[in-house]
């Protein structure tokens, strides 16, 4: 094979084999023939999927899909036979096209995305597991507009990296006419994009314009010019109409210094919108889905080209980022709409009891002028985008004096089980037809809306069942759970007797529920003590509460850690104090055999 100067290139040629083939092995190998004496800056693209995941069943060009797959060692066999005189290209529709390049990455030169799978977060998780630094990468942007081509490349170089991004211009419709061309759209591109160019033409194969209308892209500045080819004696039954056969490829070839101009055009017209319509994938369910959850967007959605029309992956986003969940169950493989969504009933349920031995009745003892709860309260009814504030006690009379120290009418007063926590949160949740809670306890007075706002997003960003920061001050990491999570965890221990500690029935059965842990911005963490057990914690908090009533001040979480920073003998006060459940050996062997699934089931 001669040296390619492609640095050196006016226009590097990509022959389109598509699906000329017609699922005909011996076909490809006879065009490859024909078309092997050109070699010098010419590359040779072939289209690898498969049937079941590129389209559903009820897509009308399914079946014929079904007859163009080819095995992947019939594709291994193909790429290695064109390698011989041609850069390799290949399309990337779905998981096996991954699969074919992954088996052939020696002998890949390059590969495209169409405008159809841009937005297929699975297909670009799947490539970002291969390594693909030396491979160019041509995106097909016909049907977006500028700000979204630039959304999509930076998706997709956060996701794939490539030697290179080139930009193409152009699709296909039957009939595509001259005005569908988008070659107006190369000189826009170079002038608002630091990307090379490729552009593809779809005309009908025998029209002469189909040879004159790449030259034009070449004179407007498009390097990389893409051409359906098909055999010149063999029966083609697919992809025959903007297919040419090697003489009049050749005549393109001889043209090139002739061609000259194109007038501009508009940079989307209807036929190209329609084009992105009908041919896009869609997202849909990638397996039976709950209700009572946001989704998850990687895991639980796939995207596939259907007849079935539903939401779009960026109004399932919004959705999910305005806190909404499954309205109903899915089975797999459906689109989604929007009744199958409704806004998340949210509540912040604050357990408290007043049987504590370390520091009696710590949750109405004074910090300034509120009793701790109240202080707990004050501050959760400050949470954005909560609908209910919920104290949930016992049912025993010792706590019943609570129900004084509420701070705020609107705050719900719940008494239920006094040791099964989750009974008493699901007695409550049932009633106010919650689907997902903060949870909160009440020796934590400065719960923060700043943690809140980011937890919240996340929880449902990642479709989880179960959010916590990373790492927070003791007394500061909020949780949230999703109420179908604690069902089932009602379903596995029917008496949880460890539910005072909740977060363990979470933690410990990773396999069974999802779980999501968030990296906090620097200013909303510290190693600071912020929880009620021993008279030390009471005595800080006193201390943080006459600095703000001295100035006056409705302060915050990041005021408190503003101020401690500053002020490291008021830190000193409570920081030789432990937590029981981190440093009680023994507590924490028999919270974990109670609390974990597995050890229920052996």
């Amino acid at each position: 094979m001669k040296e390619r100067e492609k640095d050196n290139m006016i226009v590097y040629n990509i022959l389109e084999v598509a699906n000329t083939h017609g699922g005909n092995v011996e076909y490809i190998y006879s065009l490859l023939s024909e078309y092997e004496n050109l070699y010098t800056n010419f590359g040779i693209k072939f289209q690898p999927f498969h049937y079941d995941l590129i389209a559903t069943k009820d897509f009308e060009w399914y079946e014929t899909y079904k007859k163009l797959f080819f095995k992947s060692e019939q594709w291994n066999s193909i790429i290695t036979e064109a390698k011989k005189t041609k850069d390799i290209w290949l399309d990337i529709f779905d998981e096996y096209s991954v699969e074919i390049l992954s088996q052939n990455i020696n002998n890949i030169y390059g590969f495209k995305l169409q405008s159809s799978v841009l937005k297929n977060r699975k297909l670009l998780r799947v490539l970002s597991n291969i390594d693909l630094a030396d491979k160019k990468l041509i995106l097909n942007i016909s049907g977006y507009d500028f700000a979204k081509i630039e959304q999509l490349v930076q998706n997709i170089k956060y996701s794939v990296n490539t030697e290179q991004i080139i930009l193409q211009v152009g699709f296909q419709d039957y009939p595509t006419k001259l005005s569908d061309s988008g070659i107006g759209k190369i000189s826009t591109l170079k002038e608002y994009f630091d990307y090379k160019i490729s552009f593809t033409d779809h005309l009908e194969g025998n029209n002469e314009e189909s040879l004159r209308l790449p030259i034009a892209a070449v004179l407007k500045g498009a390097t990389y010019i893409e051409k359906h080819i098909m055999h010149s004696k063999l029966e083609t039954k697919y992809d025959h109409f903007s297919s040419v056969t090697i003489s009049s490829y050749k005549k393109y070839l001889d043209l090139l210094s002739q061609y000259t101009n194109m007038l501009e055009d508009d940079f989307i017209n209807e036929r190209e919108k329609e084009y992105l319509h009908k041919s896009i994938q869609i997202p849909i369910t990638s397996k039976k889905l709950i209700p009572g959850n946001s989704l998850e967007l990687v895991n639980e959605i796939v995207f596939k080209r259907s007849n079935k029309k539903g939401l779009s992956i960026e109004e399932i986003e919004d959705l999910n980022s305005s806190f909404h969940i499954l309205r109903k169950a899915k089975k797999e493989n459906e689109p989604f709409y929007s009744e199958d969504f409704k806004k998340a009933n949210i509540a912040a349920i604050i357990a408290v009891r007043l049987k504590s031995s370390r520091l009696p009745k710590k949750a109405i003892l004074k910090i300034g002028d509120l009793t701790s709860i109240e202080l707990c309260v004050k501050n959760c009814l400050k949470f954005n985008n909560v609908d209910h504030t919920v104290i949930a006690t016992s049912n025993l009379e010792e706590d019943a004096e609570l129900e004084n120290y509420t701070y705020d009418s609107s705050v719900i007063f719940h008494k239920g089980h006094p040791d099964d926590v989750i009974q008493r949160y699901l007695d409550i949740i049932n009633k106010l037809k919650i689907d997902v809670i903060i949870r909160l306890t009440g020796d934590c007075p400065y719960p923060s809306d700043d943690i809140l706002q980011i937890l919240l997003q996340s929880h449902f960003k990642n479709g989880a069942d179960y959010t916590r920061p990373q790492k927070s001050a003791i007394g500061t990491g909020l949780e949230i759970m999703n109420v179908s999570a604690l069902k089932k965890i009602k379903e596995f221990f029917p008496h949880a007797d460890y539910s005072e500690y909740m977060t363990y029935y979470f933690t410990n059965n990773p396999s069974y529920f999802k779980l999501n842990y968030v990296n906090l911005p620097d200013n909303l963490v510290r190693d600071y003590r912020l929880t009620l057990d021993y008279q030390e914690d009471l005595d800080m908090f006193n201390q943080i509460e006459k600095n703000f009533q001295n100035k006056n001040i409705d302060y915050n979480l990041i005021d408190i850690f503003n101020y401690l920073d500053k002020n490291e003998i008021v830190t000193k006060i409570n920081s030789h104090c432990d937590i029981k459940y981190f440093s009680d050996k023994y507590l924490i062997e028999k919270i974990k055999q109670n609390t974990t699934i597995d050890k229920i089931l052996k």
